[in-house]
């Protein structure tokens, strides 16, 4: 796609990783992002280490092509300057708690006041209503209310812990994402914006829905027993003789044929409904015998769905990756220097500008949306 919100101008309060990630991706689509900051501190990922020239390595990873408007929203002139900005907006993005967004004075009935065709998305970890509005929580917390940190990890043991943050991500910035676009096509219908309510806990929830709809089969699915999490034996990962691992999908009985095949076994479909344990010991045995090169240059050449689990240092040089640009490089900035992006699958954005340095657009911003001198320099000095 080449900038297809183009001409989209985005007012974003939120800090940390979901709401930033949701407005990296409307950036990389074309929208202008505008990140409006506490002048005192900031976007409080840009201090998490590791750090590169001084900048946090995730805050550089899921803020490029933005820039930072210092402004304090609990001055009343900080609060008058932001509903100015709203008034020639299309999208303000905000994870406070909720009901913080009303005592700033800058609630959804302020916003729609100044400008009814506004979109406001707020990202919360339970939503905007219900008893745990006032709750606090982070990703283990939503997805352990999801139901989703319960399917992970193996049968009779002990959850276990993602190695990414699938509420704020996926339940967060995505759903975030998809229902910005869905509030922008309706607006242009009906002239109207809309509240936009996404709980994280309800984005990760609504990953299960496939395991979910089991449950009115009289299923009671859970980790470490189900196809998709460990039950079945040719869905699963292996260890190599070189202690890396295997990641095993070989799920239709093509699949698990052609990789029997290979593996020199003998290909009996019934096994896959068959006693697991056994099965799984078997393929165990096997595949700790060679090292995960000499696995993927034998299995290559059948088509029976196995690949190497690769480690993040690894990706960029993968040949897949490489072949389809899913890492580039972009000007961090002085005391930065190159810094590594990935680009999400709605493309690499066309001119990626540098993460923001918190306050760096301030005078330009607010020029572009109308303050005169005087008002920026009141603006600035508070």
């Amino acid at each position: 796609m080449t900038a297809p919100l183009r001409g989209i101008k985005v007012l974003d309060l939120s800090r940390l990783l979901p709401g930033p990630f949701l407005t990296m991706v409307l950036a990389d689509m074309g929208a202008d992002v505008v990140k409006v900051e506490d002048p005192r501190v900031g976007d409080y990922l840009r201090a998490i280490p590791p750090a590169k020239g001084g900048i946090s390595g995730r805050f550089l990873a899921v803020n490029r092509g933005k820039r930072s408007l210092a402004l304090d929203l609990k001055a009343p002139a900080g609060r008058d300057a932001f509903l100015k900005l709203v008034a020639k907006a299309d999208v303000v993005v905000e994870s406070f708690r909720p009901g913080v967004m009303d005592k700033l004075g800058v609630g959804y009935a302020q916003l729609r006041a100044v400008n009814p065709r506004i979109v406001l998305c707020s990202i919360s970890g339970y939503g905007q209503t219900g008893p745990y509005v006032e709750r606090a929580g982070h990703d283990l917390n939503y997805i352990a209310l999801a139901g989703v940190l319960a399917m992970t990890g193996p049968a009779g043991a002990a959850p276990q812990m993602p190695g990414v943050q699938i509420a704020d991500l996926a339940g967060g910035a995505l759903w975030g994402a998809t229902a910005i676009l869905g509030a922008l096509v309706g607006r242009d219908r009906t002239g109207e914006g809309a509240h936009l309510d996404i709980s994280m806990t309800e984005g990760a929830l609504a990953l299960l829905a496939a395991e979910l709809g089991n449950l009115d089969c009289g299923a009671r699915p859970t980790r470490g027993t189900e196809t998709l999490n460990g039950g079945v034996a040719c869905y699963g990962v292996y260890r190599t003789s070189d202690d890396r691992y295997l990641a095993v999908g070989a799920l239709e009985p093509k699949f698990w044929i052609a990789l029997n095949q290979a593996l020199g076994r003998p290909a009996n479909v019934g096994e896959l409904v068959g006693d697991q344990a056994k099965v799984r010991a078997a393929l165990a045995e096997i595949f700790a015998t060679k090292t995960a090169d000499e696995w993927n240059a034998l299995l290559a050449k059948h088509d029976c769905c196995v690949e190497i689990v690769h480690e993040l240092a690894e990706l960029p040089l993968h040949p897949l990756h490489s072949a389809r640009g899913v890492f580039f490089e972009i000007d961090g900035g002085d005391g930065v220097g190159r810094v590594l992006q990935v680009r999400t699958p709605v493309g690499v954005p066309a001119n990626p500008t540098a993460p923001p340095r918190l306050g760096q657009h301030t005078r330009e911003v607010l020029a572009e949306y109308g303050f005169s001198d005087a008002e920026i320099t009141g603006i600035v000095r508070a």
